[in-house]
């Protein structure tokens, strides 16, 4: 049985407990008099039921699935390579790939420690199924064991819904610790690794070098294998498409969201609000085809013929179909902002003998403005996370510029770039993916922390 097929049945197991416990309660109503004399609903008896079965189980079974396969590893690797030196990570992963793709799909012949490596594999086999096994059990005999004894118990003065309360609070809690905890794992992660790279290279290159080029001589007599790691470049030509695409997509979408929040008639509104919005459902990777293909010569043409030299890649091309990427995003939000505004500020400055346009621009505009921060934020987000268009629009040269019609690169391209391939991680080409990785979350931390403010500010002028 796969973990998945063991969750469903958990959760089938949880319904039919919650049916047994309600029904118990049923049954000790009619003789207590009626379901007026139970402390609670009989659904409360029910939901109860159903998680202190789902609970349980759900625990053991997430904690199981976390170590189990270390565990049943790190068994099989002591009794067949007593002598393997776990220091090495290497050998360890290599050994444990190897195992795991020979209990999958078969046995080796005519290699080297093919006997052991066999015999490993079957071990490896018998264990897992082992404890899928004992898995099984315990999670369902778990579970079933405390809704039982709750159902034992059930009686009128039973509070059930207080029960029932606290435990979905802490469900609740439950769930916002993970999300904490996720957050918490993932900075960290990012920070020690990053943390790594700084011993390596001085923190005062990385932030304020000039050049980026990360590429490490591999041997001493290698040459054209700089190892640059200035950052520069790459916030720049970051900042450099953001500016560009927020230069469309700010204008455009604040625009049309006024048009359709004040002007437009329901009909044009209920055709053109889902039309405009379905730009946000297109892959990114079709922008970047778009851009790609159509924007960038288009660009380049228009460029010869006015006598300016374009780049065929360019942040120029990248910003404009970023810019449009860009558009649903300021247009909706802003467009629900505006028209959750109560209509009685709207109609107090008509009756004082303002115009539509001068209560749009001094009244709604103004009112509005917190929530058009936030989804400018968004879009400003979307923009500095945004790689594949910049990757076939822009290119992957690491140039200061200010320049727009050059070809630039950004921090998640090169992030993509330097993750990809077989380098191990003690390497400062992969390690510098972490150090850019943090100084973007960063920076866009502080960015939230503005907008944080500036919406404070704002919604206690207006509230």
């Amino acid at each position: 049985m796969t973990g998945w097929t063991l969750v469903l049945l958990v959760l089938a197991l949880s319904s039919l407990f919650y049916f047994l416990a309600k029904r118990r309660s049923l049954r000790v109503a009619t003789t207590v008099g009626g379901i007026h004399k139970l402390h609670s609903a009989p659904r409360y008896y029910g939901v109860v039921a159903a998680l202190l079965f789902a609970v349980p189980a759900m625990l053991v079974l997430g904690v199981w699935l976390s170590i189990n396969q270390n565990i049943v590893l790190k068994i099989v690797l002591t009794e067949y390579f007593p002598e393997l030196n776990w220091e090495s990570q290497v050998d360890v992963d290599w050994l444990t790939s190897q195992i795991q793709i020979l209990a999958q799909t078969g046995r080796l012949e005519n290699v080297e420690n093919a006997e052991v490596l066999n015999a490993a594999a079957d071990r490896y086999q018998y264990l897992t199924s082992l404890s899928d096994t004992l898995r099984n059990a315990s999670v369902l005999a778990l579970g079933a064991i405390v809704s039982f004894i709750f159902i034992l118990f059930i009686s009128a003065r039973l509070k059930a819904r207080p029960i029932a309360e606290t435990l979905i609070q802490g469900l609740l809690i439950f769930s916002s610790l993970i999300a904490i905890f996720t957050t918490i794992g993932i900075v960290l992660s990012v920070l020690f690794e990053a943390i790594s790279f700084f011993r390596i290279i001085p923190f005062t290159e990385f932030m304020f070098g000039l050049e980026w080029s990360p590429q490490i001589a591999i041997r001493e007599d290698q040459v054209g294998s700089s190892g640059l790691f200035g950052s520069i470049p790459l916030f720049t030509g970051t900042l450099l498409i953001a500016a560009v695409a927020m230069t469309v997509a700010v204008p455009v979408g604040l625009l049309s969201a006024i048009y359709l929040a004040e002007y437009a008639s329901p009909n044009v509104r209920s055709f053109a609000k889902p039309a405009l919005e379905i730009l946000a459902g297109v892959p990114t990777v079709v922008y970047g085809f778009f851009a790609a293909l159509v924007v960038a010569p288009y660009l380049s043409d228009l460029g010869a013929y006015l006598g300016l030299d374009i780049a065929h890649e360019s942040a120029l091309a990248a910003g404009v179909v970023m810019g449009i990427m860009i558009i649903p995003f300021v247009s909706s939000l802003s467009d629900d902002v505006i028209t959750a505004l109560p209509q009685s500020i709207r109609e107090a400055s008509l009756a004082c003998g303002a115009t539509k346009s001068e209560t749009i621009k001094k009244v709604v505009f103004p009112a509005a403005l917190p929530g058009i921060v936030g989804a400018l934020l968004l879009a400003i987000s979307r923009a500095i996370g945004e790689t594949m268009i910049v990757l076939m629009a822009a290119g992957l040269a690491a140039k200061l510029t200010a320049n727009p019609l050059e070809s630039v690169t950004t921090v998640t391209v090169q992030i993509v770039t330097l993750l990809v391939g077989d380098q191990e991680f003690d390497n400062p080409k992969t390690l510098a993916a972490f150090a850019l990785g943090l100084t973007l979350f960063v920076a866009t931390l502080v960015l939230n922390m503005t907008a944080l403010y500036i919406v404070r500010k704002y919604s206690e002028q207006y509230d």
